[in-house]
């Protein structure tokens, strides 16, 4: 029996990294999983590759920044699985470095957007679908950032400390309707986003790593496992909880 044996889950921005891992796990454990990404086709192939591994997923794509398609996103689970047990809330993006004075209003905007509002829309109607299926848990994607600050990132600082205290709210909020609400928030991992610096040089990945306490980057399927044993019923008293996964980085 897996730790989420005959759940149904559902992982925004499982078309690669972390929400893939977390996908791609979520099967191996047992249960049905939705695959939403906004690239439709990275969501397809993580379905099928579920599917062949024996596992059962249905690809969807969404753009979690759009109330609309975020609603369809929670429907398809309820129209294709009969309920919704579990959702991982990992949609976002990392942005560019800049100074306060410097960002613009703009970019301010779009990273709050994906990164916390996204995260918002996502739980409003993930929410009802859970408790009509009798209740669950909710796991979101913050960050080391989420809980301390890095110079130069002020608008992915504010967005990951939102998160948090979104997470925090929905916990105490649905305590006693049977939803668990927590965050997992990974130190820096081994994505493709990390990928496309470091091959373009390799001195700025051993320079991130020094900066990890285990000396080397995290790779999704350990964010994925926290992810996943968040959503297990072995977590069933853990609730507004936000869990550092970074190899002893932050150590708060």
């Amino acid at each position: 029996m897996g730790l989420v044996q005959g759940k149904v889950a559902l992982v925004t921005g499982a078309g690669r990294g972390i929400g893939e891992s977390s996908a791609r796990l979520f099967a191996a454990e047992g249960a049905s999983v939705v695959v939403a990404d906004v690239d439709g086709e990275a969501a397809l192939r993580v379905a099928e590759a579920i599917a062949t591994s024996g596992g059962n997923a249905v690809a969807v794509q969404a753009d979690v920044t759009d109330e609309d398609q975020v609603i369809a996103m929670v429907a398809t689970a309820m129209e294709h699985f009969g309920r919704l047990d579990c959702a991982h809330n990992n949609a976002g993006i990392s942005g560019t470095v800049s100074t306060f004075t410097d960002l613009n209003l703009s970019e301010w905007n779009r990273m709050i957007t994906i990164n916390l509002t996204s995260v918002f829309l996502s739980m409003k109607h993930e929410i009802p679908a859970i408790l009509a299926s009798g209740g669950g848990s909710i796991v979101n994607t913050s960050s080391g950032a989420g809980v301390v600050g890095f110079a130069g990132l002020p608008h992915y600082v504010a967005s990951k400390h939102g998160v948090v205290g979104l997470t925090k709210t929905a916990a105490i909020e649905y305590a006693k309707q049977g939803l668990r609400v927590n965050a997992v928030l990974p130190g820096t991992t081994n994505t493709p986003m990390i990928q496309q610096f470091t091959e373009a040089n390799p001195d700025i990945g051993k320079m991130v790593a020094k900066t990890v306490g285990r000396g080397r980057l995290g790779e999704p399927e350990e964010i994925a496992e926290a992810a996943v044993w968040l959503c297990s019923d072995r977590a069933s008293f853990v609730s507004g909880e936000s869990m550092l996964v970074d190899g002893a980085t932050v150590c708060r």
